[in-house]
């Protein structure tokens, strides 16, 4: 099962920007899909943004034009750069990845993102 790290969380203002970073245990170009997904408290868990193996990003309509995900494929590494963070963009966030040929999804730890003044 690939691993993966994410880092990068913490507390920011309204406004304020936080990149987060997901590093894998295996080369990301074996995977079908790597990205992001959020859930807050009494909420269902829910994507931010992927990156797919082609190279296309795809974003969830509340991040649009706030967010980007990048990837860097020489450190089996993703990221994602928030800006314009909102108080609604709390959550703990989790680094996932679509592995080809593995039977089960890779999940991180979590990050908790907190936006509060």
């Amino acid at each position: 099962q690939v691993q993966l790290v994410e880092s990068g969380g913490g507390l920011v203002q309204p406004g304020g920007s936080l990149r987060l970073s997901c590093a894998a245990s295996a080369s990301i170009f074996s995977f079908r899909s790597m990205g992001w997904y959020r859930q807050a408290p009494g909420k269902q868990r829910e994507l931010v943004a992927e990156i797919r193996r082609i190279g296309s990003s795809v974003y969830a309509d509340s991040v649009k034009g706030r967010f980007t995900i990048s990837r860097d494929n020489a450190k089996n590494a993703v990221y994602l750069q928030m800006t314009s963070l909102k108080p609604e963009d709390t959550a703990v966030y989790y680094c996932h990845a679509e592995v080809i040929g593995q039977p089960s999804d890779s999940w991180a730890q979590g990050t908790q993102v907190t936006v509060s003044s």
